[in-house]
Parts: C-alpha cells; structure tokens; sequence
C-alpha cells in the first residue's frame, strides 16, 4: 500500500537556499542552543501585530515575521501575503495555512532534528531521551503477539527475592526500595541510561539490568553477585562479609550512581548536576544562622539525600514528646500512649538551637565573634524524601541500638518543616488552610526499612509497596503479603516517601 502523499504546499517552499535558511530558523528562533541566540529569541521573538510573547507564536518560512497563532495574527499574514508555511517556536512544528494542519516533510524533520541535537551540546545536555521506535524484527514480533501484558492488582510482576550471599541483607533491602522507587524504574524500564564508561563496571549498567531482572516476570530469587562485587570496587568501606549498615550502603549507592552517571562531568559544574538520581533524591536543606546581638541573619543552602532523625532515649536531649499538644494531629499520626511520631522527630530536627557560648560564630553584622542560634528547614524537597531514624549510637561511651518506637504515617505533609513556612509565620501571614491546597509538599509511603535484633548481631528487612494499598515484605529470598498494619506497627529504620503526584492505582 503506497502511503498518502504529504502536504503539497512544501515543495513551492523548497526552492533555492531553503535548507541554510530553514536551519538558521531553528537555531536562531526555535532551539537556540547557545546563550546569545536566546537572548535574541527573548528579545525579538514577539508578535509583530499586537506584541504578545505568549499565544503560540509562529514565524513565517518565507520571511521574518512573527504572529501568534491564538488570536490568527500568523494567519492574516498568511493570507495577505501567500505564505502558506509556518513554523511553531515552541515545538518547532509546520504549519500549512492552506491544509489548515500541521506537516511532516522528511527532509524538514531531519534537520529539524539535526539542530535539536546541536543545540543540546551546545548547553551541555548532551543527547536528551532520544525516542523509540521499534525494529522490523520488534514490529513483526507486535503483530504475532497481539496480547498485551496488564497490570492487575493482583499482579506480582516486579516483585523478585534477592539472595543472600553473606550477611547482605543490609544491601538487598536498599536494592528491594529502590527498584520499588517509581520514577527511576520508568527511567531504567525505558532505557533511558546511555553509558559513556569505558570499562564495563559501571553501577548504572548494573542497577538497568537489575530493574530488567525485577521486571522479567521471573519467579526464582535472583542472585546479586555482580552488584555486590561492583559495590566492593566502588565503595572499599563496605567490602568483605562483615554485616554492613544499610543507611550506609544507602548513601554510597547513591553517591556511585550519581558518580558513573555523570561520568566525570560533574567536575564542570558540581553545583549543578541533573543526573536521574539527583532530580529525585537530592533536595535543599537551609541553615539559618542569627546573631543574638544584632539579629542578622546568615543563610546557606545545602543539598541532601537522606534527613537524619534524632530519637528520645539517644544521649542527645530531645525535643519535643508532645502527646496531644501543639499539633498533636499533625499529619494524621496518633499518639497512642505517649507515642513519638516522625512529626515530632521532624520538629525536633527543625527547631531553633542556641549555640552557646563556646561555639561562637563570626557575625558578618557585628565583626566579631557572638552567640547565636541555627535553625535548619527545608527550602527545596526531593521527589522522593528518605527519613534515616538514628537506631545506633556509637559513642566514645556507648555503643548501642534504640528501639523506641516511633509511628510513622502513610501519608506525610511537609509544609510546617518548609523554609516558606518560617518566613510566612515570620511575617504573620501563615495559615494553614492556604498550604492544604498546595499538593507539591504533600509524600506517601512507598518503601521502610528495619532492623531487628542488636548490633552486634541483627538482620534487615523491607516493607515495598507494590499497588497502592498493596504492600509486601521483603526478606532476602522469601516475599510474603503484608498488612498496613504490619507495615505502620514495625519499628522503622529508613522510611521512604515519594511526592504524591506520583500516586496511581
């Protein structure tokens, strides 16, 4: 079958120098890659009619002229001077004015994609998600299997035991919550990681090919051997059989991941890394540093994988045990008993702390050295927010594991711990009913972690959530069903929540 020929209008355009002229239009008006040619598209990319910036501007192909299509100003000009063919500077699309659509021409489209990939280098993005399109062997294989695979809720795909090759039940639990984290299993499933390692050890590659292994449909346990020996490699302090902390292996997988994705590129522009794991760990912790004398008020911003929680019973005094008080159904938690909540803990964590007189700060105010106070609050929050509770103390005394019991919700607002929040009570503007609506700080409980037993001699274990509501327990091999109730009743070591947004059934 002779497919249907395209948009006719576009040969009486593709005469003479059409193609430098098409492509000077997309780096100068459409992708503008380089900081200068943005700057122009600023500046003179507005409507020529009525001077909007915004309504879908187009520009002419046959000459400069810019109009926007929602109020048809790309259109009269269009029909006053015959020029049918129109390109949209957003997404780059053409516009035919006399089939009253948009086309696709192929020669139009590779350097459309040409200069798109240029003006990705030229920010230093390097290749973005290049798309998918399946091979022949693939499509002939679609259409012999015309039976789709659904996720039921009953479904149990994605759910694998890990075997333990020694005492790494510390490692398995991290693998089990981050291969139940949602957005970097779309991120792995769709292929998203292109290697520029030389070697064949890199952690990336690994942790693809696990989530491919976790999403295989297979049954049997899988063995990490590989991940285990390119952990040994990458992170020395964590080699040998000893039984290791899983808050530790934690943060080290994490800061390998980010190392091998970024692949020697962060050494251009540390502050400013976009790999997979920092778009959704990483979040901004602000320490606010005010001198008693003059009130001045010293800020920094730090950035943070994890929120580490001080516990009552620790050797730090704790603040505050509020049964009832101030707050007291903050976030849905009860307090049971006296119970302490991951509320408390996060209050404790962000409530102003006087420094005393023998950690004096040089004030930038006063020039000289004075008491203050140092308050921490979140000024940006991670997609995904991981809460270490701290169990284990160790000490030049002690050294010893805490149990005290804390409850912990299925559903987390963070706006009270939010720099914002502080500013607005500050100013006495803050009320709560304002931020009920304001969803971007709102978490749900995908994944904990627990340790039983001392710690000299313990185990961990994990509770993932497979479905909403579904949640099962992961312990090395075996994977049993488990309540909400299991899952809010257990101790807690490392909780894990995501931002609501990411909700699904």
């Amino acid at each position: 079958v002779n497919p249907p020929a395209g948009c006719s209008h576009v040969n009486a355009y593709k005469v003479d120098n059409w193609r430098p002229n098409l492509r000077v239009i997309y780096q100068c008006f459409v992708w503008s890659g380089s900081a200068e040619t943005r700057r122009r598209k600023a500046k003179s990319c507005i409507c020529h009619m009525c001077g909007a910036h915004l309504n879908r501007l187009h520009s002419c192909l046959y000459c400069v002229f810019f109009g926007c299509f929602t109020k048809k100003h790309i259109h009269e000009h269009a029909k006053n001077k015959r020029h049918n063919l129109a390109i949209d500077l957003l997404y780059g699309g053409i516009y035919c004015f006399v089939c009253q659509d948009y086309i696709y021409d192929k020669d139009m489209e590779q350097i459309a994609k040409e200069e798109q990939r240029k003006a990705w280098k030229l920010q230093g993005v390097g290749e973005k998600y290049s798309t998918w399109e399946p091979t022949k062997r693939e499509l002939d294989l679609l259409r012999h299997n015309p039976k789709r695979r659904k996720m039921t809720t009953n479904c149990t795909i994605g759910l694998r035991g890990l075997i333990n090759l020694g005492n790494t039940c510390f490692m398995n639990c991290i693998v089990q919550a981050l291969t139940h984290t949602p957005l970097l299993r779309d991120f792995f499933l769709s292929d998203r990681h292109k290697c520029e390692m030389q070697s064949n050890s890199c952690l990336v590659c690994e942790m693809s090919q696990l989530f491919q292994e976790f999403y295989s449909g297979h049954r049997s346990p899988h063995i990490p051997f590989r991940l285990l020996h390119l952990v040994w490699t990458h992170a020395r302090h964590l080699a040998g059989y000893e039984q290791q902390d899983a808050h530790e292996f934690l943060i080290a997988a994490l800061d390998v991941l980010h190392r091998h994705y970024d692949n020697g590129k962060k050494a251009n522009n540390p502050n400013h890394c976009n790999c997979i794991i920092d778009q959704i760990f990483t979040g901004g912790l602000q320490s606010d540093v005010t001198c008693q004398v003059c009130h001045g008020v010293s800020t920094t911003i730090d950035p943070f994988w994890d929120i580490s929680l001080d516990l009552p019973g620790s050797s730090t005094p704790f603040w505050p045990l509020s049964p009832g008080g101030d707050g007291g159904t903050v976030n849905g938690e009860s307090h049971l008993s006296g119970a302490t909540t991951l509320t408390d803990c996060l209050r404790r964590f962000t409530r102003p702390e006087h420094l005393g007189s023998s950690a004096k700060i040089k004030c930038g105010g006063c020039h000289s050295y004075q008491e203050s106070t140092k308050q921490l609050t979140m000024k940006k929050l991670p997609i995904v927010a991981c809460f270490h509770l701290k169990r284990f103390e160790h000490s030049a005394k002690l050294r010893r594991k805490i149990t005290t019991y804390v409850s912990f919700p299925l559903e987390l607002d963070m706006t009270p711990f939010m720099a914002s929040s502080k500013e607005s009570r500050m100013n006495g503007q803050y009320q709560q009913t304002v931020d009920v609506l304001n969803n971007d700080n709102k978490y749900a409980l995908f994944a904990v972690v627990n340790h039983q037993g001392t710690l000299e001699s313990g185990h961990y274990t994990s509770f993932i959530r497979q479905h909403k509501d579904q949640w099962f327990k992961c312990d090395d091999a075996i994977i049993t069903k488990a309540s909400i109730k299991d899952v809010l009743d257990s101790e807690g070591y490392l909780l894990f929540y995501h931002k609501q947004f990411l909700e699904y059934e």
